[in-house]
């Protein structure tokens, strides 16, 4: 196994209130490894939480996380390096989603409100990472040390419970951008569903025994990509009581490695 390759598990899952509501989960992801010329990997990692008052919420982030896919691949394929991402870029990709989903809402006679979505991306490699933020929930990278931090506050908005999103009028004013020159080995994306599991409110923190527990099993992958078993697990984990309890909101939680797989991991294996 390539100890540097991107290994990867991600769900989303519907929360209690939707299921009450007989509403399906508004919560999408998507995620890629672009291979490089040399063989180097790019992780592209996005997530979206359509709000809850948003008829076509659901829809919202569908696109959100296929157009911004689908922009960083083909700025990647021509042989553009994550380093050469700029804010202006990242706002230009948000402006594009923007647009389609204008132009789907006309097409069914919406409004570009009923496809209200927040926006969370990462383009990683091994040189560079760019992070793109539009609303609430984050995400949190380990240095070399072990030690978890937030890239971006979760954003709010003017009243309670309230945040930003893609399709408003001053999104890319809002857009939160960071490039982070250096090397990332391990990142998470969540939408706000698990963000009071996660995160410390009070110090600004990032509560690191809920990833450290997370990262075990993503660690232990062989193979790299995204792992379709594991994923399967991460969302039945996301849907149980455990959670649920916690949490009645749609949940996302993306989980991506390229960390050495401990000695132990690996003698584990082999038996």
């Amino acid at each position: 196994m390539n100890s540097r390759g991107w290994r990867i598990a991600a769900a989303s899952a519907i929360g209690t209130s939707h299921v009450r509501q007989g509403v399906v989960c508004q919560d999408r992801h998507a995620c890629n490894v672009h291979r490089e010329v040399g063989g180097k990997t790019v992780a592209i990692l996005v997530a979206s939480d359509g709000a809850g008052s948003a008829q076509r919420a659901h829809e919202g982030s569908e696109i959100a996380c296929s157009v911004f896919l689908e922009q960083v691949d083909d700025f990647l394929a021509v042989g553009n390096a994550v380093g050469d991402i700029g804010a202006d870029l990242a706002r230009s990709w948000v402006t594009a989603i923007r647009s389609i989903i204008s132009v789907r809402a006309e097409e069914f006679g919406a409004t570009i409100r009923d496809y209200a979505c927040t926006l969370l991306a990462a383009v990683v490699s091994e040189e560079a990472a760019a992070f793109i933020q539009i609303g609430d929930g984050a995400m949190v990278v380990a240095d070399e040390a072990g030690e978890w931090a937030w890239v971006h506050w979760p954003q709010r908005g003017d009243y309670a419970n309230s945040t930003f999103f893609i399709t408003d009028e001053r999104a890319a004013e809002q857009m939160a951008f960071d490039l982070v020159r250096g090397s990332i080995d391990e990142i998470a994306v969540f939408t706000d569903g698990i963000e009071s599991l996660v995160l410390h409110y009070a110090t600004k923190t990032v509560h690191a025994p809920f990833f450290e527990k997370m990262f075990a099993p993503v660690r232990a992958l062989e193979t790299e990509g995204l792992d379709d078993t594991l994923s399967a697990g991460l969302e039945r984990y996301l849907a149980s009581p455990t959670v649920c309890e916690r949490t009645d909101d749609d949940k996302t939680l993306i989980l991506a490695t390229r960390r050495k797989r401990s000695p132990t991991v690996e003698k584990a294996a082999e038996q």
